[in-house]
């Protein structure tokens, strides 16, 4: 958004993106990075793995995306979009089966346009082997390059179990070791190395890699930065000006780090605000224009980031705020403190407050001695500042953004304050804008699925459903229908779940998945053969669905058809669920395989110890290996599961397997 200048007239468009990251599309206005980016592209197209890290606020995301992806040739190399392990999105997750979210949430950045509901079963190798065969004018295969970044999202707080971490690097694993073609780009800050450092070496087993350390901007990439993005614009630093932009820069990093340099954050924040300041018709940037440009621009900077964040995260309660910041990284006469993360107390803030903080630039995140550290970015942040009228203070947010902020907060597992953010979005919004309400509701859902309140998400979800069908937006409401059909199935209620189910297929017939959830509910509303028979209906229009194959798989072992449940089960595979896993127990089992399955039933009770229908599967395998007292221990705990609980016409069975033990 164009400012105004001093003299009031609307300021021209800037040239600096101030505290965003750079496009794609300002790829023109990035500068100081040339040798770095030349670098890491030399790297990355030479090398199966490169690992790209630095101090957060270094600028690896703009690196990537305006500094080293520009260099490729379009026509020699196959490049996939920027991938990420997290998403914020307000799609019904409910909706969506058993799924590893690290895994999903790369391929949706890869195919942003597809619906997550196509991506779901899908593997990173099974991802790519999908995608045509990019050739060269000779017809040979070009190299596919894959870049992820942000990955310490992997290891942050709230995040999910290790199994889907240990689960997504195997697969990155796996599609380096299928296709010699393929090289992978890693972008992490340098205070979660160490966290990465075990996955480094499965990945180096497989194909080698190296590493690649993105420090601030010199001197002249910083001289560079600040005049490159003048050119064309009619504007220009009068002599030495832009040099003493640059000695302030350097002067307040030197105050705080160990070493010259420039933070690139700041030195965006500095020009957008003195490109703003300028008048209309002015033509130079004279040596006043910049004095004492920097250390005020930073101080109203980092002020306004301090209200703001207070405004969305705690309640306008920037008091606390700063007594947290003040207590938590002082700052003694003289010198700089960085704290390590085993020091930092949450208490009063929230426990994700550190990560907030880092992303929006309030702190600095690094490691020293082996160990996560962190400290304020500027060293003047909690001084008092005096606002005057040309100050800025940020807009009042809005519905979309207090929505934005929950998505975030969501992705970031703090639950509560998507919450409270969520339900802001709500009453800001206005009654006529059915789309958004209904986005905001399904958020909402969302949440309350997080938390494990099923009816709270059920009418969350219920109210999006209503709001996109008035807004004649039929095929959002299929999602949510088959979200709340799901949450039916986990609440004991087969029989609303289906109905829920047919309501969503009635408006999206084409969606698979639909069609396999209400196999699924059929199946545990005991209608085995309509189960059978939606999903052999699936499979003849998509013969290598995954969840279909799971699903009658899964079906198929609890009939005793053995041989046919290990096809589906073995063309389905590998099998990472447990449900999935003590089913082809079962049916191995069934084949006399008795230790084999065994050894596979005890992995999957491992990792649920409460589901009904997994533990009488693992009951019947007890069964058959002769175990009558575990069989039947298993049945009891199957009979009082909750997660989800027995389907009635499996109860039968087993009440059969406790009486056979007296």
């Amino acid at each position: 958004m164009a400012t105004s200048g001093t003299n009031g007239q609307q300021a021209m468009p800037g040239p600096y993106p101030g505290s965003r990251v750079f496009r794609a599309e300002d790829r023109h206005r990035f500068f100081g990075r040339a040798e770095e980016s030349h670098e890491v592209r030399r790297l990355w197209q030479t090398q199966r793995v490169t690992v790209l890290y630095s101090a957060s606020g270094a600028g690896k995301t703009s690196l990537i995306q305006a500094g080293v992806m520009p260099l490729l040739s379009p026509g020699g190399i196959d490049v996939l979009p920027l991938g990420r392990v997290s998403y914020a999105s307000t799609f019904p997750r409910a909706a969506l089966p058993s799924h590893n979210p690290y895994v999903l949430a790369l391929l949706m950045s890869w195919s942003p346009q597809a619906l997550p509901t196509r991506l779901v079963s899908l593997t990173i190798p099974a991802f790519l082997r999908s995608r045509p065969v990019k050739r060269d004018a000779y017809g040979d295969p070009t190299p596919t390059l894959m870049a992820v970044d942000q990955v310490e999202e992997l290891f942050s707080v709230g995040r999910p179990h290790r199994l889907y971490r240990d689960w997504f690097f195997g697969q990155l694993a796996e599609a380096l070791r299928a296709n010699p073609g393929l090289r992978l780009l890693l972008s992490i800050r340098a205070d979660r190395l160490t966290d990465l450092l075990p996955y480094e070496r499965e990945l180096a087993d497989t194909a080698g890699q190296e590493r690649f350390p993105l420090e601030a901007l010199t001197f002249d990439g910083a001289l560079e930065a600040v005049t490159g993005p003048l050119e064309g614009t009619g504007r220009s630093f009068a002599p030495g000006a832009a040099e003493q932009l640059v000695r302030d820069l350097v002067r307040v990093r030197s105050r705080t780090l160990e070493g010259p340099g420039v933070e690139p954050v700041q030195l965006q924040v500095v020009c957008e605000a003195l490109w703003g300041s300028l008048a209309h018709e002015s033509k130079e940037i004279a040596k006043s224009d910049v004095l004492q440009c920097v250390d005020r621009t930073l101080a109203e900077h980092y002020e306004r980031e301090i209200r703001q964040i207070a405004s969305e995260r705690f309640d306008g309660d920037d008091r606390s705020l700063r007594t947290w910041l003040r207590l938590t990284f002082p700052s003694p006469a003289g010198g700089r403190q960085a704290v390590r993360q085993s020091a930092i107390r949450m208490a009063g803030v929230g426990r994700n407050v550190v990560s907030l903080l880092v992303k929006r630039h309030l702190l600095r995140a690094d490691q020293r001695m082996g160990e996560s550290s962190y400290e304020l970015a500027y060293d003047r942040m909690l001084q008092p500042v005096k606002w005057d009228d040309q100050q800025t203070p940020r807009q009042p947010l809005e519905s979309q953004d207090y929505l934005r902020e929950a998505e975030a907060a969501l992705r970031e597992g703090d639950l509560p304050l998507a919450t409270r953010l969520g339900e802001e979005a709500l009453a800001r919004s206005e009654e006529n804008d059915l789309r958004l309400r209904a986005r905001i509701e399904s958020l909402l859902g969302n949440i309350a699925n997080e938390q494990g309140d099923l009816q709270g998400a059920i009418s969350r979800y219920s109210a999006a459903a209503r709001s996109f069908e008035t807004a004649g937006m039929v095929t959002a409401v299929g999602p949510l229908l088959t979200a709340i059909g799901r949450l039916q199935l986990a609440r004991g209620f087969p029989a609303k779940a289906v109905r829920e189910l047919q309501a969503a297929m009635a408006r999206v017939p084409a969606d698979l998945t639909i069609q396999t959830e209400l196999a699924w509910a059929l199946w545990h509303g005991g209608h085995t053969d309509a189960a059978l028979g939606v999903l052999n209906g699936v499979l003849d229009r998509e013969g290598n669905n995954t969840e279909a194959l799971l699903t009658r798989g899964q079906i198929l072992a609890g009939m005793g058809k053995a041989d046919a449940a290990l096809r589906d089960l073995g063309r389905a595979g590998p099998l990472r669920w447990p449900f999935a896993k003590v089913a082809h127990a079962l049916a191995l089992a069934q084949t006399n395989s008795i230790k084999e399955a065994q050894q596979e039933m005890v992995e999957a009770l491992a990792e649920s110890a409460d589901d009904g229908p997994l533990l009488l599967y693992a009951a019947r395998v007890e069964q058959l290996a002769g175990k009558t007292t575990s069989a039947a221990d298993l049945a009891t705990k199957a009979i009082s599961a909750k997660a989800p609980a027995l389907p009635e016409h499996m109860a039968e069975d087993a009440i059969r397997l406790v009486v056979s033990a007296w």
